[in-house]
Order: C-alpha cells, then structure tokens, then sequence
C-alpha cells in the first residue's frame, strides 16, 4: 500500500474499485487546517472526469499498468482489433474503450493501449492524425479569404468541418482531442 505522498501525475489508482488516471495533484495546507491533496482525475473505465480530496497520509492502492504500441488492422462486428508491434499477438477491444477515437481509427495507425494484467483499460492515440477527405462540396475560388468552414467527410466517416478550400482528395491533420481542422499535409 502506498500514502497520499505517492500521488503523481500519469498514476493510476485504484479507487471506488474502478482504475483512475490522476492528472492533476495538488498538496494544499490551507491555514490552521489539516493538509489534504486536491486530486484530478479520470476514470479509465467510464471516462468521466472527478476531483476529489485525501487527508495527508492517507494510504491508497495504485496499479501497476502498462502501456504499449500497437498497430489497428480491422473491425471485426462491433469490436476493433489491434496487433502488438512486438510480438505480432492481436488484441480486440470493445467500442466503449476505444470511445471517441474510433472515428479516426484507419487501417495500419499506431495506438497505445494500456493494460492492467490482461483488462484493457484504454486506448490511446497520437495527438494528431492525418485522413484523406473523402467527400465535401467544392469551394469557391475566391472565397478563401473569410474564416468560413464546411462540412467534410473523412476516409474513416468522420465527419469534419473544414474551411472552404479544402477539397476531396485532399490529405488534412486532425487534432484528435478535439476533432479540429489542423492543416492541409501533402501526400
């Protein structure tokens, strides 16, 4: 068992008996008062953010994960299969881990996927992506000069919006945080 004083950020702990990934921890001292941390941080299995208090010394479980690379290679029904770039073992995780990210999944992309044992608690990829536009209407010569976006649909069926000289065919870098527009890339 560990203390409080163990808290750091990209831990995971164990607590209400669901993993959570600690993003933030913050040792306050707040006047006369008992000192606490002031802990952020998620739940890998449901994703939902929470912040919440421990007393100073406080002892808590942590979890020894591992993160390793992996490569997408197909859905296969409704889960994702991905390949240990290592040692070549496949992998299928369900859709409520992959979550948000599935979207931008193409054959080949590299993932990280971390384990606890042999759970998959989650699934990550690189902060930037880069998807050929397979369909979004024409822009308008000219009209590059305005902030105006329109709807594209990616390789992968995301749909994105896009400013308007971006057309189809066109390979574009996309935050995967945020679903945003980065750039246009060549290739």
């Amino acid at each position: 068992m560990a203390t409080t004083a163990d808290l750091r950020k990209g831990a995971v702990l164990k607590f209400n008996n669901d993993p959570c990934l600690i993003l933030e921890s913050e040792h306050r001292t707040p006047g006369n008062l008992r000192a606490f941390y002031q802990v952020k941080m998620r739940n890998l299995r449901s994703g939902k953010l929470t912040e919440t208090r421990f007393r100073s010394g406080e002892t808590l479980e942590f979890l020894r994960v591992e993160k390793r690379e992996y490569q997408y290679l197909y859905k296969d029904g409704d889960s994702f299969v991905f390949m240990d770039k290592e040692s070549y073992d496949q992998v299928s995780v369900e859709p409520k881990i992959v979550g948000e990210y599935a979207k931008y999944l193409k054959e080949g992309s590299d993932s990280y996927i971390t384990f606890n044992d042999t759970e998959i608690l989650a699934v990550e990829m690189p902060s930037h992506v880069n998807l050929r536009v397979a369909q979004t209407e024409p822009g308008v010569k000219g009209d590059s000069v305005n902030n105006i976006m329109k709807p594209a649909i990616m390789e992968t069926g995301a749909e994105i919006p896009v400013p308007i000289f971006v057309n189809e065919g066109d390979m574009i870098r996309i935050d995967t945080a945020t679903g945003a527009y980065i750039e246009r890339v060549k290739g």
